[in-house]
């Protein structure tokens, strides 16, 4: 065991005048600060260089259909829920996780993004706390041992090298947010709220684990189950529920791929209560094709930005489109978004501007 995790199993016991903490505690959740190393939730098992996060009891893995796009770094998503709560059914907008629970977000880059899992290296976990006085965001960077990640508050900067999905040399300037800076991304008016967890995005094929040592078949829907174990209440059957399909699935047609790739790419942001609200461009999965999902909607403000187009969207031509000319980009001021990434993502730019490309032929 690492001196690190010594150390916080012996204060957490020489405090409490127990035994060390197996699980993590909902009451310090719900009402304490960040602690200084994320070892101090106790989510995880002391984990391994180049190991998965082992999860301890009541914090559960969890996938989306669609997930935001960062620098093309994979992400191990898990939840807390404290004893006896359970997560409550919402039809349209985020779910309704309780007082003391968490959602922790943990990004790792592999050399070769051709092969994401080998050799992958964690680099940041963000926690996001539900206290009695709403959501906190507390941003960890991991050590270079990947024993331990600490916690951030005025973020941090780190470059890495890789062979991107093409394979090609691809230089990444990762950034890791500072506390102020994950309001951008998570405003819901004046409040902080998840992004990704809605019913639409959660409603997909488990992976096959849940749960610390119970192994569920990879055919078992992640609603279904959470609903089945108590986890979530509320909620009809996964059939029932709505879903998007995954962005890149050729399958589904392209229309329904690009709103789902819109809404939790940029949505977040550019909804009536998030941080882009004044510009009038509203990208979530229910707005209505027109001018506020950026039809021949023209720029709030002119400048570089827009680039030589006139409007965020103009049918049939996504080389004259703004919103396609901001993707594209890496330009501070330009690209969208603003944050969380350092290249562009050519998957996204390809699928948006196929779609673009088809409107009003």
């Amino acid at each position: 065991m690492s001196r690190f995790w010594l150390i916080t199993v012996s204060l957490a016991m020489l405090s409490a005048g127990c035994a060390p903490r197996s699980t993590p505690d909902p009451r310090s959740l719900a009402v304490a600060g960040p602690p200084a190393l994320l070892s101090e939730f106790y989510f995880f098992d002391e984990p391994e260089p180049g190991g998965p996060l082992k999860t301890r009891a009541a914090v559960e893995r969890y996938d989306l259909v669609n997930a935001l796009f960062t620098d093309h770094a994979t992400k191990d998503r898990h939840l807390y829920l404290p004893p006896g709560t359970a997560v409550r059914y919402d039809a349209t907008g985020v779910l309704v996780f309780p007082v003391g629970s968490a959602l922790i977000k943990t990004f790792s880059l592999a050399p070769d993004l051709r092969n994401p899992q080998s050799g992958a290296r964690r680099i940041e976990t963000r926690v996001l706390v539900h206290r009695s006085d709403g959501w906190v965001a507390w941003p960890y960077v991991w050590d270079d041992d990947q024993k331990e990640a600490r916690y951030a508050p005025v973020g941090a900067r780190r470059s890495w090298q890789v062979i991107d999905p093409a394979g090609t040399p691809l230089k990444i300037s990762w950034s890791v947010p500072n506390q102020n800076q994950c309001k951008t991304c998570h405003q819901s008016g004046d409040a902080i709220a998840p992004i990704g967890p809605t019913a639409r995005n959660l409603n997909r094929m488990r992976i096959g684990q849940t749960g610390v040592g119970v192994t569920m078949p990879d055919a078992l829907n992640q609603l279904d189950d959470w609903t089945h174990r108590g986890l979530l209440v509320g909620a009809p059957r996964a059939a029932d529920a709505p879903r998007v399909p995954a962005a890149f699935d050729r399958d589904a047609p392209i229309e329904t791929r690009a709103r789902a790739w819109l809404d939790v790419n940029c949505a977040h942001c550019h909804q009536r209560a998030g941080s882009a609200s004044n510009s009038g461009l509203y990208l979530g999965w229910s707005e209505k094709p027109g001018t506020t999902l950026g039809f021949a909607k023209r720029p709030v403000a002119a400048g570089r930005g827009a680039g030589d187009g006139l409007f965020v969207i103009e049918p049939a031509h996504p080389e004259r489109s703004i919103m396609i000319h901001r993707m594209a980009s890496t330009e501070p001021g330009v690209a969208m978004p603003e944050l969380g990434r350092s290249v562009a993502d050519p998957q996204g730019v390809a699928l948006i501007s196929a779609w673009i490309a088809g409107l009003g032929v």
